[in-house]
């Protein structure tokens, strides 16, 4: 609904003025008129102030050399369907921010997304959108730097078929300039695919479908994280449902997954189905990390112990996620160990929301989306200690000025300072009195 302010003005027996709020974008405001005419009077709209800035940014942040970060928003931008914005650190201290692309709502993305960027050795920022493209089922896209600011490219367009749709994660580059992800939906079997864009010759990149999920039993299905990948090219990832069966998940608690290069194909292993149970994890939703060792370290939205949270889907759950490390245990099997269970208390989180990240200590840190002394979400740390770990929560958020809910992965500055963001909160305005999100700086 429109706010109008209280001064009009007349001119030629049209009335003109502005509203505070409504517009193409709902909250931004408009330019209007008002003239009588054939009996009665007849309001136009003369134009729509755009949300210039980004609103939900719940993916996290890149670096560039000259220590600038990027960062994508849900919402927001010239048309309100999502940007891409750099913070840019000023002389003395404190950040500038400008947005330097926005979606379309089309060809280029909308709604939900665009995904977290990774950048190549060039400079130029690749990721994905859950929406937009010709068939509205999501897009790979490109922005690379120019004289005249950053330009847009839609690499490939998902169709929702067996290609794959609905990318919910990023992709990443390997060392050949090769781009790998995962699509939420779509692929052989409609359970979501790992699919690979290699560039061709005359400019044009081309999409391979390296695998389909099946689903459970035997397989997982729904990737919502990202890939990561090992020295020897092998992919990693999760699926949030699949894997085997149980009381606590008809369809699978979710699984960790591996790819590996053979020949002209890839083979698909599950090397951890969770089960969902009172001690152990369901709905993997975030990337991976790996450790020195070859160990893999994970959070999963769900299970572990009972408490009250929201999941990651925003329907309540009686239990709220665990920390989880995977590690080889020879003839190819994996053995899980629960590092922590989330109790969603003032002095716990719950619902961890983003992958994992180590410092340069070994020391693990992590975010979720609830929890803490305000309910707001929390910044975590798990420290190697006696052969286990301790785990601590040195930041609650408090919505404002900080922000609430954190939702992306962590980023590690050469400084030891970290960065992140969050998908509400903040000093902004909100018609909701919630805040748009904020990016953020924590020095442990």
């Amino acid at each position: 609904m429109a706010t109008a302010l209280i001064l009009l003005a007349l001119s030629g027996g049209v009335l003109y003025g502005t509203t505070a709020l409504g517009g193409t974008t709902e909250i931004s405001g408009t330019i209007f008129s008002v003239a009588f005419q054939q009996g009665k009077w007849q309001q136009s709209t003369l134009y729509s102030f755009p949300f210039t800035d980004g609103s939900l940014p719940y993916t996290g942040l890149i670096q560039d050399s000259s220590g600038n970060l990027y960062g994508t928003a849900s919402y927001g931008g010239s048309y309100d369907e999502g940007a891409v914005y750099e913070m840019s650190p000023q002389t003395g201290r404190g950040w500038s921010e400008q947005v330097i692309y926005s979606f379309d709502g089309y060809i280029n993305g909308y709604s939900v997304g665009p995904s977290a960027l990774v950048s190549d050795s060039s400079g130029n920022f690749y990721g994905t959108t859950f929406s937009g493209g010709a068939y509205q089922v999501g897009t790979v896209f490109e922005l690379s730097p120019s004289s005249g600011g950053w330009v847009g490219t839609t690499l490939y367009t998902f169709s929702g078929r067996g290609d794959g749709g609905e990318p919910v994660a990023g992709v990443i580059v390997d060392p050949l300039g090769n781009l790998y992800g995962t699509t939420r939906n779509g692929g052989s079997s409609g359970n979501g695919s790992v699919f690979q864009l290699t560039l061709q010759s005359d400019g044009k990149w081309t999409e391979t479908v390296l695998h389909s999920f099946t689903g459970s039993p035997l397989d997982g299905e729904f990737p919502g994280g990202g890939l990561i990948m090992d020295s020897a090219g092998n992919l990693y990832g999760t699926t949030e449902a699949g894997g085997n069966s149980s009381t606590n998940c008809p369809a699978g608690c979710g699984t960790v997954f591996e790819l590996s290069p053979s020949g002209a194909s890839w083979n698909e292993t599950v090397l951890y189905a969770f089960p969902g149970s009172s001690n152990d994890g369901s709905a993997p939703a975030a990337s991976l990390v790996f450790d020195t060792a070859g160990n893999l370290y994970g959070t999963t939205a769900q299970g572990g112990i009972d408490a009250q949270c929201i999941s990651n889907i925003g329907t309540p759950s009686s239990r709220c996620g665990v920390v989880f490390e995977l590690s080889p245990s020879g003839n190819g099997a994996w053995t899980e160990t629960v590092l922590h269970e989330f109790a969603n208390t003032t002095g716990d989180g719950g619902v961890p929301s983003s992958g994992l990240i180590f410092d340069a200590g070994g020391d693990l840190y992590g975010v979720t989306g609830g929890g803490g002394t305000y309910g707001n979400g929390t910044i975590f740390e798990l420290r190697p200690s006696g052969g286990g770990w301790t785990y601590s929560v040195p930041y609650s958020f408090g919505n404002s000025p900080d922000g609430q809910y954190p939702a992306g992965n962590l980023l590690l500055s050469s400084s030891g300072t970290f960065y992140g963001t969050t998908a509400a909160g903040g000093n902004g305005v909100n018609v909701d009195s919630n805040g748009y999100g904020t990016v953020f700086e924590f020095t442990p």
